[in-house]
Parts: structure tokens; sequence; C-alpha cells
């Protein structure tokens, strides 16, 4: 957790550190990615049964307890998941580019790249979208800055290898993130779906 405020204050300087410390997966997954891949799970849940979204000047709309849980504990179990095939990947992709690291330090890359926007989801405790999109679009620029600048130092290879192999991993996560938004709609569709207060 050390980790977390160097990677906000002076992100150069820390992913040098965390290079040297060199996390083993277990570690770094257990004390880092599980525990901050909860924020957004538990606020969502809690942001979502107790206070609702409103859109406009509309009543707001809660989800049933049961109905958050089952999405939290889904919602986290992604996360962890997406952590786990992106750290995958960088250590598949590492060898295109030239780079011999072990597959902790890809794991550590992906888990620490992400601490911005695990963070930001605290916000989901007041889920309006305006506010939300005020803090989520700077989180997400930050960790894709996290990205670019963690690859050429945690996987040892030049910043002109280091922006192309960040480029290819930010179209993964991107292809990613569509290929889970077309699963959620095809799950809703069968009746997998939020149950609404009513």
């Amino acid at each position: 957790m050390q980790h977390v405020w160097g990677l906000l204050s002076h992100p150069a300087d820390e992913w040098k550190v965390i290079r040297k410390e060199g996390c083993p997966i277990g570690g770094c997954y257990v004390l880092h990615i599980m525990l901050l891949a909860a924020i957004p799970p538990v606020c969502g849940y809690f942001g979502t049964t107790r206070i609702g979204w409103q859109i406009g000047a509309r009543e707001a709309v809660k989800l049933t307890h049961e109905s958050a849980l089952t999405i939290a504990i889904l919602y986290y179990l992604v996360l962890l998941a997406g952590v786990l095939t992106v750290g995958a990947l960088i250590h598949w992709m590492g060898q295109t580019y030239g780079s011999k690291k072990p597959l902790s330090q890809s794991m550590a890359l992906a888990g620490y790249t992400a601490t911005p926007l695990f963070l930001v989801g605290i916000m989901q405790l007041y889920p309006q979208l305006w506010l939300n999109l005020i803090i989520g679009l700077p989180a997400l620029a930050y960790t894709i800055f996290l990205l670019f600048s963690g690859v050429p130092v945690m996987m040892g290879i030049s910043k002109e290898r280091g922006f192309l192999f960040s480029s290819a991993v930010l179209a993964v996560g991107l292809v990613m993130l569509v290929g889970l938004l077309a699963a959620t709609v095809i799950l809703w569709a069968f009746g997998v779906g939020p149950a609404f207060v009513s």
C-alpha cells in the first residue's frame, strides 16, 4: 500500500522502487489488487441501494439489496479477472518487445496501473452520472499515463518500444471492455439483470 501515494505523487520514481522490490504475485495480488479492487463494488453496492441515481428531476432509482449484492460480487470478480488477464497478456506480449521480465513483474504493472481506477471507485457511493464522469475521466487519463510511464521501467525496454507496447496493452484493454459490455447486454437479455426497488 505504500506505493499508492508514490504512484499518485511521483510515479517515475515509484515505478523504479516497485521494480527494484520485485513484488511476488501472491503479495501484489492479495495485498494490493484484492484490497483496492473491493472499493468500487462495495461503494457501488451502498450507493445503488441507499442513495440511487437520478436522471433530471425524476425520483431516485435504487436497486434491491439482493440484486445489488449479486452485481457487486460479479463486479469484484470481473475486476480481479481483468487484472489477471491484463497481467498475463503483458507478460506474453513482452516477448515481442524484447522483455524477459518474470510474470510477477507484469502482474505488478497491471495491478499498480489500475490503482487510480480502483480509488475513484469511492465515487460510486454517490452514483450521479455527471459527478462520476467529472471525477472518473481524469482518473482514467491518469491510469493511461501510469501505463505509458510504467511499461518501459517495469519491462526493461526503451521508451520508444515502451510507447508501442503500452499502446498494444491499451488496445487489448479496450477490446476487453467492449467484450464485457457485450456480455452484460447478453446476460440482461436472458433475465440476469438488476432488480429495482418499486
